[in-house]
């Protein structure tokens, strides 16, 4: 995902308000819950960017739940063939790097918040006219 992200506009049907689904882990529910204020005022997020959405938030679960992980069991574990990464530092960076793709994808990190984010059509006319 290189390049530079296309400009974000709001959306007539944009959701205005929506509940986690139920089958989200308690993590990503409530990075939903954090995200979905933010992304209803901005008007742009659609029935079809639900799918983004809930991965980004399965993603932000996972990176939560596997700190929590490694804070008990540490980041690295004793094998029979002795010490080894903890599992769920590969699984951590995997969803850390989906997190991160998917929140730019949403305008969720500050880079993709500075860009010129929402215009209307007519300013774009304007500009090309």
């Amino acid at each position: 995902m290189r390049g530079v992200k296309p400009h974000l506009r709001a959306d007539a049907e944009a959701i205005t308000d929506m509940q986690a689904p139920a089958w989200l882990s308690t993590e990503a529910a409530a990075e939903w819950d954090r995200v979905m204020p933010i992304l209803t005022e901005r008007r742009i997020l659609t029935v079809a960017d639900l799918g983004s959405l809930e991965n980004y938030c399965v993603a932000t679960g996972t990176v939560r739940e596997c700190e929590a992980m490694m804070q008990t069991e540490g980041r690295v574990i004793m094998t029979p063939t002795g010490l080894k990464r903890h599992p769920a530092v590969g699984i951590q960076s995997d969803a850390m790097t989906r997190a991160r793709l998917l929140a730019a994808e949403l305008g969720l990190t500050p880079v993709s918040r500075s860009r010129p984010a929402i215009r209307d059509d007519d300013d774009e006319d304007e500009l090309l006219g």
